[in-house]
């Protein structure tokens, strides 16, 4: 039976492995910075291949192949998604040519609406803008939105040349197929390269790292989903020209917690309100908002993430914005599970901190 000591000096090993991982994420986040140019499509392929995995497990129990079943698992996605796609952008393209062409016809509602308010402020500061503040409001909002749509279908049709969408399209379904059919002997390649000692307490902290990952990325894209449609249909039943859009923006934002339907909510107040110019309307979809998110914090988000991923909502908002800003989309698809590592890795800093002799002392 080996010392106390013996198995104190095995331990204290392990404490340095926390401290070996920073070293190591930092060497990888430089790599990644060098190479974010290229990396997209295989970042892109690899997180597909993990989302899929599970299905591509269960097809292999039905005694299929591995090999048949990547290959059944990316027929059945490639003909869900593109039809998807198609609709997807020729609906969102619609909605933008529909928004420009109302803009003029909602400022001029607005500004209706908001006459008394701008009277009384010209006339309590007869300097402000010479008095022609009405026509200041409805000139720059009314640019500010003509821009902000003119610019959003452009982006819908050239955009995705800034992200490289020949090799998105070219590159990314070859790496998920072998990523996809080679998983399992990766991840016992990898596991075989494990220092023996510390293997059993690295390959806890990566299990539950793909717990919080598995949980919450594959959780949240399906809330992502359910809420876009959910808020979409009910914003087009009140009648809300643009629903179709603001449902699509808040589903899709959600990912961001409580940014998502903050966005929507404000989105569809201000184009009911420009729209019907009553309260009636914008109750309606202060409703369909206030529903969606008791849905949300009561059944989707418990049921599909679960309450125990261990990420924080204020953590995933500044990985996701630390994560854009650094390697732009790139850094969007790495940002949770590098969020989820570094979770993990402090955590356990502080158990093994909280269970040394100078935090005992």
């Amino acid at each position: 039976m080996p010392s106390i000591k013996a198995v104190n000096n095995q331990t204290s090993r392990f404490y340095v492995n926390p401290y070996m991982w920073f070293v190591i994420f930092f060497i990888f986040f430089a790599f990644l910075y060098m190479l974010r140019s290229v990396l997209m499509p295989f970042v892109a392929g690899i997180l597909l291949a993990y989302l899929l995995d599970p299905l591509t497990t269960k097809l292999q129990k039905c005694k299929i192949s591995r090999t048949w079943a990547t290959i059944l698992v990316c027929c059945l996605m490639i003909l869900i998604l593109l039809p998807a796609i198609f609709l997807f952008l020729g609906m969102v393209e619609n909605q933008v040519t529909l928004l420009i062409q109302a803009t003029p016809k909602y400022m001029a509602i607005l500004v209706e609406k908001l006459r008394p308010m701008l009277q009384h402020l010209t006339e309590r500061f007869p300097g402000l803008v010479n008095g022609n503040l009405e026509q200041v409001i409805k000139g720059n909002i009314g640019n500010g939105i003509k821009f902000a749509g003119t610019l959003l279908k452009g982006i819908l049709a050239n955009g995705f040349a800034v992200i490289n969408l020949l090799s998105l399209i070219l590159i990314t379904p070859i790496v998920t197929f072998y990523m996809l059919r080679d998983w399992d002997p990766f991840v016992k390649k990898v596991e075989e390269l494990l220092p023996q000692k510390s293997k059993k307490g690295i390959m806890e902290s990566l299990k539950e790292i793909n717990v919080i990952i598995a949980g919450f990325i594959r959780g949240q894209l399906s809330v992502c989903l359910i809420l876009g449609l959910y808020y979409s249909i009910g914003l087009k039943l009140v009648g809300l020209e643009l629903g179709l859009l603001v449902g699509f923006i808040a589903g899709i934002i959600s990912f961001i917690p409580y940014v998502g339907s903050i966005t929507g909510f404000v989105l569809g107040v201000i184009l009911a309100f420009a729209q019907f110019g009553d309260v009636t309307h914008v109750m309606y979809v202060v409703a369909v908002f206030l529903s969606g998110q008791f849905i949300e914090g009561n059944f989707l988000t418990p049921k599909l993430v679960g309450e125990n991923v261990g990420l924080h909502p204020v953590w995933v908002m500044f990985a996701l914005l630390a994560g854009g800003v650094l390697l732009g989309f790139l850094g969007l698809m790495l940002a949770v599970p590098v969020a989820a590592i570094i979770g993990v890795l402090v955590r356990n800093m502080i158990k093994r901190y909280k269970q040394s002799s100078l935090y005992l002392e």
